[in-house]
């Protein structure tokens, strides 16, 4: 029988396995501080704990661990950190410095199911879900490799592999405990989940969670969006706009458009109009971002004049508009970037060596 994860359980879940093993609720609060404020794998180093119920944890539970096969650098300082899961797959997370804080890009999935045609993690199709403790190891074990004397681990953004509305219950899970006071001292107004725009899983996330929101839009009328981003065949972009109206925010806080300019694509002023009516009448900032390309990919950057042209029309319709100069495109992760060269260069390591003759 496998043992449990304890980086699995939500509090109610721990304290219920401490009792099985005939402990005190207030034992269960003891262990989380041990996961995920001090960052322990071991029940033998909980020394707060008896030596009895430490023995006990050992033999009746799993605790699992951040496996980080390699750690690449950029030039501007952006990390990109290459996990392997339990079951050998791998995810990227990438860790991004800012003028006195870090920000950390999170994976949610395996791949990625909704196939938008600029992203190079969508080439690798789907493969699963990312448990609540594989969300969770991301964190912990970037903080593990972390130089304590650095600027402090601030902002969390789940925008790297995969869509995190479509991974939900996982998502949530993790958040409540990145965000319980206490533990890994993060707070919800430091959390940013980005979608490509799955209108019912967007109400939910309402119902459970308040964080920050960024919509993956790329196209604002719907044969080019549908093109792009074959998830708006699903939802097209008068049920998005009616989700995001209702979409309840904090006072001061808006919703990020991430937009990615695609050469003689998306970027004329024709869809810089289409996007300002879009948003007409909700509380956005606008994200542009050109084109980070990557061995083999279909589309080109826009030049500099395009893009200029493109943020004048926004700004000229009273639009907060800001161009993101992507971090991390010479080791493959900026966006829309991830699960490229470390991901194959890592798989192809542990295939058996060819021995035919």
């Amino acid at each position: 029988m496998t043992r449990p994860d304890l980086k699995e359980m939500d509090l109610a879940e721990l304290e219920a396995f401490a009792a099985g093993l005939g402990e005190k609720p207030f034992r269960a609060r003891q262990v989380r501080k041990w996961l995920y404020n001090r960052g322990v794998c071991d029940p033998a180093e909980m020394t707060d704990l008896s030596k009895p119920l430490r023995r006990r944890l050992a033999e009746a539970a799993a605790i699992s661990r951040p496996q980080c096969l390699e750690v690449r650098t950029s030039e501007d300082g952006s990390q990109k950190f290459l996990w392997r899961l339990e079951d050998g797959a791998r995810v990227e997370s990438v860790l991004i410095p800012e003028r006195d804080h870090l920000t950390l890009c999170l994976s949610s999935q395996v791949g990625c199911a909704m196939g938008c045609r600029f992203c190079r993690t969508a080439e690798l199709g789907f493969t699963r879900n990312l448990t609540q403790a594989e969300i969770l190891n991301q964190v912990l074990g970037v903080r593990e490799n972390l130089l304590t004397s650095g600027p402090p681990l601030k902002n969390l953004v789940f925008m790297g592999m995969g869509e995190p509305l479509a991974n939900r219950e996982n998502l949530v899970r993790a958040l409540r405990i990145l965000t319980e006071p206490g533990l890994m001292g993060l707070s919800r107004r430091h959390m940013s989940v980005s979608t490509v725009g799955l209108v019912p899983e967007l109400a939910r996330l309402a119902e459970e969670m308040t964080v920050g929101l960024t919509v993956s839009l790329n196209a604002a009328d719907d044969k080019t969006r549908s093109w792009l981003m074959p998830a708006g065949r699903r939802y097209n972009l008068e049920e998005l706009h009616h989700a995001l109206a209702a979409f309840p925010l904090p006072s001061r806080r808006m919703i990020t458009i991430a937009y990615v300019l695609l050469a003689g694509v998306n970027d004329s002023h024709r869809h810089a109009r289409d996007l300002i009516r879009f948003v007409h009448g909700l509380r956005v900032k606008i994200n542009l971002i050109p084109f980070n390309p990557y061995p083999g990919a279909a589309f080109e950057t826009p030049s500099e004049e395009a893009v200029q042209a493109f943020q004048e029309v926004l700004v000229k319709a009273r639009l907060t508009v800001i161009v993101r100069a992507s971090k991390g495109r010479d080791i493959g992760a900026a966006c829309g970037q991830l699960a490229g060269q470390a991901v194959e260069e890592a798989a192809q390591a542990e295939e058996p060596a060819d021995t035919s003759p």
